[in-house]
């Protein structure tokens, strides 16, 4: 879990650098982002080395990564005995992936059309990157409105984090920003060959290394943990929205 935050913290940082450059070049009408990324190759050279090292990493089975890109691995196949292997959530993945592409289509729309500029598509990337970690230690809205999975190591799309995260550097043309973009794309597709060849390794019915018991992590404790909070939140809005409604009632009946 500690990984988890360090991720959370160093992107958060990052983004917010790159927001602060981005905005500064709004407010002075220029577009100097990639210029002044371009111009830093050691900061630059870093960055893809980090990013293009956290996905060979994922290509291989590693005992301090998370189950839940570990499960496409032959050696973390604990057989069950059971042989029905139960998928869900797999119909609900065409849904998600139509939405993203709709989505991030708009944006790449709009940079075409030269409302956005390469520098938002990089903050969106950052952004994405922010809310990749958010997604795992808080609240993820594939999990809760459209696969309805347990909890992380079971999840469908795990390895397409990576691919969702450099979607928008699609737009934006360069060896550093195609090649991180090719390199998630590669990731995606090994992680769902993995998934057609063997797709006994993604059921929990049929693989044991999905079960709680097995799990290194116990992020849905931590999950748990913040429920109330949620549930809070969601009373006080329910409560504030009912309220406006009878405001507003009462100074029309004025």
């Amino acid at each position: 879990m500690l990984t988890h935050y360090f991720s959370l913290i160093w992107r958060s940082i990052l983004f917010f650098i790159v927001l602060f450059i981005w905005v500064s070049d709004l407010i002075n009408g220029n577009n100097t982002l990639v210029n002044q990324m371009s111009e830093h190759k050691l900061f630059l050279n870093m960055l893809w080395l980090f990013f293009a090292g956290e996905m060979v990493i994922r290509f291989f089975p590693s005992k301090i990564r998370s189950p839940g890109c570990q499960k496409q691995f032959e050696r973390n196949y604990i057989k069950t005995g059971n042989t029905e292997i139960q998928i869900s959530d797999n119909h609900a993945t065409m849904i998600v992936a139509l939405i993203w592409i709709v989505f991030n289509g708009v944006f790449g729309a709009l940079h075409t059309l030269h409302i956005l500029n390469d520098g938002f598509m990089l903050l969106l990337c950052c952004a994405y990157s922010v809310c990749d970690v958010i997604c795992i230690l808080f609240f993820c809205p594939f999990q809760t409105w459209f696969f309805k999975n347990r909890c992380c190591a079971t999840c469908r799309i795990y390895n397409w984090d990576y691919a969702m995260m450099f979607t928008p550097l699609f737009f934006v043309p360069g060896i550093y920003t195609w090649s991180l973009l090719a390199l998630s794309v590669l990731l995606m597709a090994r992680w769902e060959l993995n998934f057609y060849l063997h797709p006994e390794r993604f059921s929990e019915n049929t693989n044991a290394y999905l079960k709680c018991s097995n799990c290194t992590e116990k992020l849905c404790r931590h999950k748990k943990q913040l429920a109330p909070l949620w549930e809070n939140i969601d009373k006080f809005t329910r409560d504030r929205i009912q309220k406006l409604k009878h405001d507003s009632k009462h100074d029309k009946s004025s």
